[in-house]
């Protein structure tokens, strides 16, 4: 990282994600923001100090999703910049953790019990579809398409619209 980003990122935060595919179908949440752009995104969050990336996970998806979910492995981690909307504007470092998981087969999508802020609904969404386009960060467009199965465990800097 140079050190312009350096200046502009004052904390560093574990987040985790989970993969869930069901018949060429992924679990994720529609999100809408205040200027009625529409983004999906995987479930999951931050980690709590004295939390095992497992335990975030479950208690991430329990809050979101409504789901209590078993994590079978780490399929990726990757840094990612977030901007922030702080007065001076930050820049939060997070490092993603990716763990494909998955829902017992009578899951019925819908939100938990403490949704994420702009958070609508829970879906499935059809990888063949053109929602798709919508999935965020857009990093994760490109690694659906090579298969999450087949990308390396780094990815590196992902990015953000």
């Amino acid at each position: 990282m140079n050190d312009q980003i350096a200046d502009f990122c004052p904390q560093k935060r574990n987040a985790v994600r989970a993969v869930i595919l069901r018949d060429n179908m992924l679990l994720v949440q529609r999100k809408v923001n205040r200027g009625g752009n529409v983004r999906l995104t995987l479930p999951g969050g931050g980690s709590k100090t004295g939390e095992t990336l497992q335990q975030s996970l479950h208690r991430e998806c329990k809050e979101e999703i409504g789901a209590d979910i078993e994590v079978h492995r780490l399929m990726h981690v990757a840094d990612y910049f977030k901007k922030r909307r702080t007065n001076p504007p930050t820049v939060r470092h997070q490092i993603e953790f990716v763990f494909r998981c998955s829902v017992s087969d009578t899951y019925i999508a819908s939100n938990g019990i403490r949704p994420d802020k702009n958070q609508q609904d829970v879906l499935w969404l059809d990888l063949d579809s053109q929602m798709v386009d919508l999935l965020w960060p857009d990093s994760w467009q490109r690694i659906l398409q090579d298969d999450f199965a087949k990308a390396p465990v780094y990815l590196g800097l992902i990015d953000s619209r």
